[in-house]
């Protein structure tokens, strides 16, 4: 699936990242990224099917698991049209976004990931989540705490400095409760991304993250 020249043609779009030039290389685009990508989102289908029967993997070019590589540059300083990552989402069936629960796979030559969760939630939905947190804290610390998960993830994203409006000062998750983003991340080395497993890789790290997982989507009262 993904090689070397995947990354190298990854780092030659970072140092030519302009519309000219992409659509100069695009063939190379298409046999180096998006074809190997959707070669593995394809594979992840049956893989995702027993661990998370409802996260879909969509091998499709648009609007499927695939995240564009087309950058919107509208409210963005940087102006460059492309991004120089591959994103892989695996979205909730009843998810429309990247904000929606999902896992996710990140390749770049800087740094290469997987990652659950919910990534920048909306109001509605954060709320939702701080809820349930709130009333229900020992479920909370036993998602959180569940050992094989913790032996593989690490909690991430953004948080308040002082606890959100509405939630008691001393309540026993507290630092929790003051998340804006509830995912966690695990590294991938460039040999893993490279190699023969990736697809094996990736099913088992996301199995132990089930039940982080269904906490959240019983926050958003969403079927696991």
């Amino acid at each position: 699936m993904f090689t070397e020249a995947t990354f190298e043609f990854l780092d030659e779009l970072a140092a030519n990242n302009t519309r000219p030039w992409f659509e100069d290389n695009k063939p190379r685009y298409e046999s180096l990224v998006r074809e190997p990508a959707l070669d593995f989102i394809e594979a992840m289908e049956p893989v995702l099917k027993t661990c998370a029967p409802h996260f879909r993997a969509e091998a499709r070019k648009m609007g499927g698991s695939l995240m564009r590589v087309y950058r919107d540059t509208r409210f963005a300083r940087d102006k460059t049209p492309y991004k120089t990552n591959i994103g892989i989402q695996f979205r909730h069936e009843l998810g429309k976004d990247v904000h929606a629960p999902g896992f996710y796979v990140h390749i770049a030559r800087a740094e290469c990931f997987l990652a659950v969760g919910c990534w920048h939630p909306e109001a509605d939905a954060l709320a939702r989540i701080r809820d349930r947190i709130a009333r229900n804290p020992e479920q909370w610390f036993a998602a959180r705490d569940d050992s094989k998960f913790i032996a593989r993830w690490t909690l991430a994203g953004d948080h308040l400095t002082r606890p959100p409006r509405g939630y008691a000062a001393d309540h026993p998750a507290l630092e929790d409760l003051k998340r804006k983003d509830f995912i966690a991340m695990r590294p991938l080395s460039a040999d893993d991304v490279g190699g023969p497993h990736l697809v094996e890789l990736a099913g088992k790290q996301f199995a132990t993250a089930v039940p982080f997982m269904k906490f959240l989507c019983a926050a958003l009262e969403v079927a696991y």
